[in-house]
């Protein structure tokens, strides 16, 4: 019998309608390698991080994604970078996820990768990520790193990742980050 396949939770950082990197991410589920399924969440439904709307209660949109993040093996986040940084979207959604009892990142495997117009493809919003992330010890894939640089000629219109190049990045980063999460799952990152 074999066993289940490792149950990864996409994030994208923007919630533009049109993002690019939600097509990447998108461009995922098609690249990953066998024994793993993708899920993308959505975040823009989430108010913003008060504690005034904690302390009446966990808002159903939060308690959802919280449930999503503990529920998956692991969490695949993409990403642009916002004046040189995280992109408030996401930093409210990790700060509700990371709220007590039972922050969603603690010991969660993660792999982030971003995708920008500039030529260094979001490079910054990855180190602000890790920086972030590490202190909710999660367990952050170190390599490879992915940056999608230029990305809106790597897009067709329709949304789809045509760059032969960037697919061949993430199918790398999803592969690692498969042996990633099993090494998590074992004890020995």
């Amino acid at each position: 019998m074999p066993d289940k396949a490792l149950e990864v939770l996409g994030i994208c950082g923007s919630l533009r309608k049109a993002s690019y990197n939600m097509a990447a991410l998108r461009a995922c589920t098609e690249l990953l390698p066998p024994g793993m399924s993708l899920r993308i969440a959505s975040i823009a439904d989430l108010p913003m991080i008060n504690q005034d709307v904690l302390d009446a209660g966990m808002p159903a949109p939060v308690k959802r994604l919280r449930d999503e993040i503990a529920a998956a093996d692991g969490v695949l986040i993409a990403s642009p970078e916002y004046n040189f940084s995280v992109p408030a979207p996401l930093k409210n959604a990790i700060d509700w996820a990371s709220r007590p009892p039972n922050q969603a990142f603690q010991d969660k495997p993660v792999a982030i990768f971003s995708a920008a117009n500039g030529p260094l493809g979001g490079a910054r919003v990855q180190y602000d990520l890790r920086k972030i992330l590490v202190q909710l010890w999660a367990h952050l894939l170190p390599r490879p790193e992915v940056f999608i640089g230029m990305v809106s000629t790597k897009i067709d219109t329709q949304g789809r990742l045509t760059d032969e190049t960037t697919r061949k990045f993430l199918t790398d980063l999803l592969a690692g980050f498969k042996d990633w999460i099993l090494r998590v799952q074992r004890g020995k990152p």
